[in-house]
């Protein structure tokens, strides 16, 4: 069970202690909300026993999810990550000194090293991924397979408002 206050518990208190802007309230967003910071939790949970850092398992992804061989430009890798880190260059020292991504020199621009996932990064990221992406489906279980589809297409609309 999450150490927070149940998202029904929040909205009983809203109601009973703010009135005028509970009353009418939506909670789609705030269900929104509880949500990504279950899957925060649930990220967390799995990546600290690999020694990773959210920063560090971004970057490994990211390198994973590019074409072979698993190699982008700190500039690319900053831009296609699915969180913002700050700091890259903090991040990249610490991965490259736990053996997950090595820096190669760059043929196209000599100013810049590449970033590029070791076998021992790939090997864990897809662990990693593998183990997050099971418990995930776990927690969407509770839903029919077309309530899946429904919901992907759902949250798909509303986030191509900000996409």
């Amino acid at each position: 069970m999450s150490k927070q206050e149940s998202l029904e518990t929040i909205l009983k208190h809203g109601r009973a202690n703010w009135p005028e802007a509970f009353d009418n309230f939506r909670p789609t967003i705030l269900m929104i909300h509880r949500i990504h910071s279950h899957l925060d939790d649930d990220l967390e949970d799995i990546i600290v026993q690999h020694d990773l850092q959210k920063a560090d398992f971004g970057i490994l992804m990211t390198l994973r999810r590019s074409a072979e061989p698993y190699c982008l430009s700190p500039t690319d890798l900053y831009r296609s990550m699915l969180f913002s880190s700050g700091g890259l260059t903090k991040v990249l020292s610490r991965v490259e000194k736990a053996g997950l991504v090595e820096r190669l020199e760059n043929p196209q621009d000599g100013r810049s090293k590449l970033v590029k996932l070791t076998d021992t990064g790939r090997k864990l990221i897809e662990q990693v991924a593998l183990t997050l992406h099971q418990q995930e489906q776990r927690q969407l279980d509770v839903l029919t397979a077309e309530e899946k589809q429904e919901l992907e297409q759902l949250l798909n609309k509303v986030l191509r408002q900000w996409e």
